[in-house]
């Protein structure tokens, strides 16, 4: 059984990497800082390696342990959590020498590139695999360890309103608040939060927002150049997408921002409401993600990658 097999190679190993993706939310962050605090139980000591962490998340149990990086070249075992790709991992290369791997994950998408893949996509967070998992070994789900997975589950069913809710999220939830976690209190901070550059990004989205295919999909922008006048910091650019999803009659949501500076290269974000698969749109443009979220790389000015985005959802709206 998986199962089986991953608490035998975390009890094997000396040395352990915990590792996310790119421009991590809060079910990477809190997926990473859980697993963290779940090994320590089992007397064992993990790296988790984040190169960028958005403010808001700082209030997380274990955040000051955090690292950008590690003089440990090759770890025993590397844990890859809520990452569906390889490519997208942020120091891979840790994931790469690593004698043994761990994939776990609810990306449909995912390559299951590690020695050992644990992925559930019909899981609406990275978060909730855990809370079975670690039920399954006998880990003691305290108030800062519920913390972090609720952190997850909050973020990436947008507060328990996205469609991949299912009976056992709120069941979890529930047991969570008996562990004495502030359910209100971690809604407020990774969803009610927003920072002055947030907001101010947000008037930029709204000027630029253009209804396309008779008011389906709305398409919005910011550069590189924008994020420089609102001084942003890391995650000022998160949750963007979702604001116009909300409009009446809109089916998709299309965000695209200029990546690190990068000139004609865009990271594209995608959310739907009920029938288009955006990961399926996503894909083909070698990204991926869920039916309901999803984002990808595309290279060319803003322009070029509108039509070409727009090419692909022509294909699929009704």
């Amino acid at each position: 059984m998986t199962l089986d097999n991953i608490i035998e190679e975390i009890k094997n190993a000396k040395t352990i990497v915990i590792l996310t993706h790119e421009t991590p939310d809060g079910d990477a962050i809190g997926s990473c800082l859980a697993m963290k605090l779940a090994l320590k139980q089992i007397g064992k000591n993990a790296d988790v390696i984040i190169k960028e962490v958005p403010r808001i998340f700082d209030f997380l149990p274990q955040r000051e342990y955090i690292k950008t990086s590690s003089d440990i070249q090759e770890y025993d075992l590397a844990i890859s959590l809520d990452c569906a790709d390889f490519k997208r991992m942020v120091g891979n290369e840790y994931f790469e020498k690593a004698k043994q791997t761990i994939v776990i994950d609810h990306h449909s998408s995912n390559k299951m590139y590690g020695n050992i893949n644990f992925v559930n996509p019909v899981s609406p967070a990275c978060c909730q695999i855990l809370i079975g998992m670690f039920q399954y070994f006998n880990i003691n789900i305290d108030k800062e360890l519920g913390t972090c997975i609720l952190t997850g589950i909050i973020t990436d069913t947008g507060g328990f309103r996205y469609s991949g809710v299912n009976s056992d999220t709120f069941e979890f939830a529930a047991e969570l608040l008996e562990k004495g976690v502030n359910v209100s209190n971690v809604y407020k901070r990774v969803l009610d939060t927003r920072t002055k550059a947030n907001f101010e990004l947000m008037r930029k989205i709204i000027d630029r927002m253009e209804f396309l295919e008779d008011g389906k999909v709305t398409f919005t922008y910011i550069t590189g150049k924008d994020l420089e006048e609102v001084n942003a910091e890391i995650g000022d650019h998160e949750g963007l997408v979702e604001f116009s999803r909300d409009i009446e009659g809109v089916e998709v949501s299309v965000f695209i921002r200029q990546r690190d500076n990068e000139e004609d290269v865009y990271k594209v974000s995608m959310r739907s409401n009920d029938y288009v698969n955006v990961s399926d749109v996503c894909l083909m443009f070698g990204g991926g993600g869920h039916e309901r979220a999803a984002g990808a790389i595309i290279q060319g000015n803003i322009e070029q990658v509108k039509q070409k985005i727009m090419k692909e959802l022509k294909k699929v709206l009704k």
